[in-house]
């Protein structure tokens, strides 16, 4: 009866064990990545940001800078595939699509997507900073009480910070509509941010450019401060996002 229950035990410890293993294997990095190709002689970034559970996908070329595509949503893993119920997809009235499935495996630090063909995206490096993280824009500061644009609202500009990389995108989550997204890389420290755009979907004229604004965190808010592409005055406020 003792080397029953031994054997049982020990199976049920092994169970446990693997249990473990494949969810600790499920869990994806927030992490931001890259993959690079070349297209008719083109280079073709393909810009991947996982920050918790979700997931932004954008392609875009670069000399001559052109955007081709954004797209992103909430992110599941499913035994080897990651599916994503999409919030916006710029390409969405030709292809109608609401959720991808895309099968997926990670070597080391790498992580392997076949889409329209298979594709190894590589880390960015790590860098924390300021103003990381998923943000909602809520309105048009001063902050007086106004109402503000909540996370229930489908219509979203949505800001993400990963990893010394930024992107915004407008979208509308009712109808797919894609208003437009634009992004590089940024810095944010003692109060002072600036973007440097590498992408942007309506003017790629604006490609290259650099911003420089104020900020200040309070509570969950970030209070947005200088002058935008037009050089027009601008005070916005973002809120972190909680789903």
């Amino acid at each position: 009866m003792k080397n029953y229950i031994t054997t049982f035990q020990k199976s049920i410890i092994i169970g446990l064990i693997l249990i473990v293993t494949n969810l600790m294997q499920a869990q994806l990095t927030s992490e931001t990545y890259f993959s690079e190709e070349n297209v008719d002689e083109k280079s073709v970034i393909h810009e991947l940001h996982i920050i918790d559970d979700y997931l932004t996908h954008t392609i875009y070329e670069k000399n001559p800078t052109k955007f081709i595509m954004a797209r992103g949503g909430f992110v599941k893993i499913e035994e080897n595939r990651l599916v994503v119920l999409l919030e916006f997809n710029s390409n969405y009235e030709n292809d109608q699509l609401k959720t991808l499935n895309i099968p997926f495996e990670q070597k080391e630090d790498d992580l392997i997507l076949t889409m329209s063909s298979k594709k190894t995206f590589k880390p960015a490096p790590s860098l924390a900073q300021d103003l990381d993280g998923k943000w909602l824009f809520a309105t048009r500061g001063p902050d007086e009480g106004q109402e503000r644009r909540g996370e229930e609202n489908p219509r979203k500009t949505l800001k993400i910070l990963k990893d010394g990389r930024f992107q915004w995108i407008a979208y509308q989550t009712e109808t797919m509509k894609f208003s437009g997204t634009g992004g590089g890389s940024f810095t944010s420290e003692d109060g002072k941010y600036t973007e440097h755009i590498e992408f942007f979907s309506k003017d790629n004229s604006r490609v290259g450019a650099t911003l420089k604004f104020n900020y200040e965190l309070k509570d969950n808010d970030w209070h947005h401060t200088g002058k935008n592409s037009k050089g027009e005055p601008m005070y916005e406020i973002w809120t972190k996002r909680k789903d």
